[in-house]
């Protein structure tokens, strides 16, 4: 675990809440110098502190509209066989989400689609023509209070 100090954690929560400041922005709400700022993120970035920069958007505002919280459990649980199974999941954009859990389900996936229509075409592909698959348990949000990517620091 990288060790934070108070400026570290400071600008992180900003980051955090918003990743397009400039860094002279970024500079003056964490009462830090610019360069000192940029030396900072530059080095949580190669840490991997700072995983990636990404804009969250609106899934209705862009056809997605649909989220599926999906429990797998799957016939055999050879290291292999979960792997492999992370591995084809990795590769459809609609999962976002993918968790290997324990006790209960061997995986549970967030998957973003359209609609239903597309949610039966994505579990057809995913799931039902494969053969280590035993259990599919699929739940839809018919509403979202509240959806963070903040982590506490």
């Amino acid at each position: 675990m990288t060790m934070l100090d108070e400026l570290d954690k400071r600008i992180l929560q900003q980051l955090q809440q918003d990743a397009s400041l400039t860094n002279h922005e970024l500079a003056q709400r964490v009462h830090a110098s610019a360069p000192t700022c940029m030396r900072r993120v530059k080095r949580l970035i190669e840490e991997g502190v700072i995983a990636r920069q990404v804009a969250i958007l609106t899934p209705e505002k862009v056809g997605a509209g649909l989220t599926a919280v999906v429990e797998i459990t799957l016939d055999h649980q050879a290291t292999e066989k979960l792997i492999e199974f992370e591995q084809r999941v990795a590769l459809e954009p609609a999962v976002q989400q993918c968790y290997r859990v324990s006790p209960g389900p061997d995986f549970i996936l967030i998957i973003q689609v359209a609609d239903m229509t597309a949610y039966h075409a994505l579990a057809h592909q995913l799931f039902a023509t494969q053969s280590n698959i035993r259990n599919v348990r699929s739940f839809f949000s018919i509403l979202r209070s509240k959806f963070e990517t903040r982590i506490a620091i």
